[in-house]
């Protein structure tokens, strides 16, 4: 018993079994020569993928280092500026302490100066008392000589 189909298939042959292309059927060529890619076409496809991936991420780590490297410069600078800073300072410091301590031996003999000075004074007032007390006795022994000779 022969088919529809068959009927149809037979009605398409030419050249010995070679079917022709019917309009329903009909494809393009280009899917009839699609290549289908080897294992090893695959394997390199990803190796590609893969590898393509690598260099971006190497790219990136690259540009992450060079920030990281001026990032270091830049602290090593401001390192740098805070060690001139705290040298500065501490000369500064060194300083003032000298100026202190110069301030306290011109403020010792300031005082020193000014007590020898209150202390002369007491001493040419106490001059003074003594000059009028032997004057004072004096005037008294007077006194005293004459009252004997009126006695």
């Amino acid at each position: 018993m022969i088919t529809p189909e068959y009927i149809e298939w037979l009605g398409r042959r030419i050249n010995d079994n070679i079917p022709g292309l019917s309009q329903e059927d009909s494809q393009p060529i280009e899917k009839h020569l699609q290549v289908v890619p080897s294992e090893l076409e695959i394997i390199m496809q990803d190796f590609e993928r893969i590898n393509s991936k690598f260099e971006k991420k190497i790219e990136q780590m690259e540009e992450e280092k060079m920030n990281l490297r001026l990032d270091i410069d830049v602290q090593k600078l401001e390192t740098k500026k805070l060690r001139k800073m705290k040298n500065k300072a501490k000369e500064d410091l060194d300083s003032l302490k000298t100026d202190y301590k110069k301030n306290q031996v011109r403020n010792r003999d300031y005082i020193m100066e000014e007590a020898v000075v209150q202390i002369r004074g007491v001493a040419d007032h106490l001059q003074t008392l003594a000059v009028q007390a032997d004057t004072l006795s004096v005037k008294y022994e007077l006194e005293s000589d004459r009252g004997q000779e009126l006695a």
